[in-house]
């Protein structure tokens, strides 16, 4: 099925730095689209390394999530282990390190599921979405303020999770389906 796509973006007339903290700097931008109408819009810049998202699963068909402390929403969350990719960091580097640091474990394999953005409307992130398998036990110091709460779930009770009060967050449901129809595929046995 063939879309109609917009031809370009609109033209940006101005880039303003409303405001700025440490992870991230809010842009007013005067724009103009291709019929002559003009916006004024708000975008957040990230950093624009990217972030990984990983969802482990063990040799006894456990996924490893982690239990940690939001602030958005102030308080704990489940999901699976995340966070930025390093600078000279491929995804895959990344997810490794975060692995040892969040959940105790290094992988020997990961398959790329989908690279997803976040709120596109307003923000310009990504996240790696990866699959981890043929675990094996390493840490790493992370950079939590404390010890997240690992969490193992059995695969073949994938929709129990979908129904946890405290598995909300979309990247992590996202995460779980991709991972469920990537093994229903087959594509995982080739």
């Amino acid at each position: 099925m063939t879309q109609k796509k917009h031809p370009t973006p609109p033209q940006i007339l101005s880039n303003d730095v409303i405001a700025k903290s440490r992870l991230f700097t809010v842009e007013s931008l005067e724009l103009k689209f291709s019929n002559n109408e003009l916006r004024q819009y708000e975008r957040i810049r990230g950093g624009g390394r990217g972030a990984v998202m990983i969802v482990p699963l063990t040799s006894d068909h456990e996924l490893l999530l982690v239990r940690e402390y939001c602030a958005g929403t102030n308080d704990y969350q489940l999901g699976f282990p995340k966070g930025l990719i390093d600078p000279g960091e491929t995804p895959e580097q990344a997810a490794n390190r975060e692995l040892k640091e969040e959940v105790g474990f290094g992988a020997e394999h990961f398959v790329p599921l989908k690279t997803v953005s976040m709120a596109p409307a307003y923000f310009n992130a990504t996240m790696h979405i990866l699959y981890a398998e043929q675990l094996y036990p390493q840490t790493l110091p992370g950079d939590e303020p404390e010890p997240l709460v690992l969490v193992k779930w059995p695969l073949a009770d994938w929709q129990r999770l979908l129904l946890q009060d405290d598995f909300t967050e979309a990247r992590s449901v996202a995460a779980l389906l991709l991972l469920t129809k990537y093994l229903e595929s087959g594509a995982a046995n080739e």
